[in-house]
């Protein structure tokens, strides 16, 4: 593949973010000082994270044309068949950027080591620029990364890196009948979560945590339950939250795995206020009224991380 231009993808950073709730630093400064917080503690993340951009923006001039975009752009933005994604920002920014991006290849880097985890940045200020020039050299392998998509009957599709959620906007019953592996039921409950591997650490694993902390406080069996999943595995696990049992819903069908070529099909019986969104992101969602059917299954495309062989991921 022949790159011609890289796309940054920036976030913007929580001193950003108090400047446009507060419409000028000083009244942010006012406000988070008195509060009781440390104003220093965001401006020198803010001032870590530019630092780091200019270095990568730096770098990537010196071997491509480039353009910044902020995440907010993403779902409207119109990648190229030659672009590279270069993602500088949280583990989150390349779950929000995978699913807009095509399958084409992505350098995730982190800006700031010390305060961001950085389990999908590989890169950082001080090796981004030996990945890139691997990369452009075609030294690189990629790290695979399956996603899921859900499909309405009316053609629309949503992307996920981590998880889909299924469910009501608020805090009220999700009303579905729901067809897994040839059976069928009606339930009621306060949604689905489908996760892919990349998410099975995130809302999936908490789902565990709490089915695990029930089961030793009342059972005191001691066995507790783990699910361990591959970033790159051709399957996805999905969860019902609360399932509500009653003479009009069951419980029977809570939890599956949803191999490739197979598909969770789900007809909405929400008159309003259902969703479909993915990765976190309430605001970019699929509505899931009465009507709407979804099928939710392994995505074609896969996420890429560029990744060389002198990394730990």
């Amino acid at each position: 593949m022949t790159t011609d231009n890289a796309i940054i993808v920036t976030n913007k950073t929580r001193l950003e973010l108090l400047i446009e709730r507060f419409n000028t630093k000083a009244q942010a400064r006012f406000y988070i000082e008195h509060s009781g917080g440390s104003f220093e503690a965001y401006q020198q993340e803010h001032d870590c994270f530019y630092k780091s951009l200019e270095k990568i923006q730096s770098i990537t001039s010196q071997n491509l044309k480039f353009k910044v975009i902020d995440r907010s752009f993403l779902s409207n933005f119109i990648f190229g068949e030659n672009d590279s994604i270069v993602i500088v920002g949280q583990d989150g920014l390349v779950a929000n950027t995978a699913k807009y991006a095509r399958g084409l290849p992505m350098l995730p880097v982190n800006p700031d080591p010390i305060r961001n985890d950085g389990v999908l940045l590989p890169y950082n200020s001080d090796n981004f620029e030996n990945g890139l020039l691997k990369f452009l050299s075609h030294k690189h392998n990629f790290k695979q990364v399956t996603m899921a998509e859900a499909t309405l009957n009316n053609g629309q599709k949503i992307q996920a890196f981590n998880d889909l959620f299924i469910g009501p906007s608020t805090h009220t019953s999700a009303r579905y009948e729901l067809w897994y592996k040839k059976q069928a039921e009606v339930q009621s409950s306060s949604g689905i979560i489908v996760s892919t591997g990349a998410g099975s650490t995130g809302w999936l694993g908490s789902v565990f945590n709490m089915a695990n902390g029930i089961n030793r406080t009342f059972d005191n069996s001691g066995h507790d339950m783990e699910m361990q999943m591959e970033w790159g595995d051709d399957h996805l696990v999905y969860v019902v939250r609360e399932p509500f049992k009653s003479r009009h819903s069951n419980i029977q069908l809570s939890a599956g795995i949803i191999p490739k070529g197979e598909a969770l099909k789900i007809e909405s019986h929400m008159p309003m206020n259902g969703k479909i969104f993915s990765d976190g992101l309430e605001n970019d969602y699929l509505a899931f009224n009465a009507g709407a059917i979804a099928e939710i299954g392994i995505a074609n495309e896969k996420a890429n991380i560029v990744f060389t062989d002198d990394l730990i991921m």
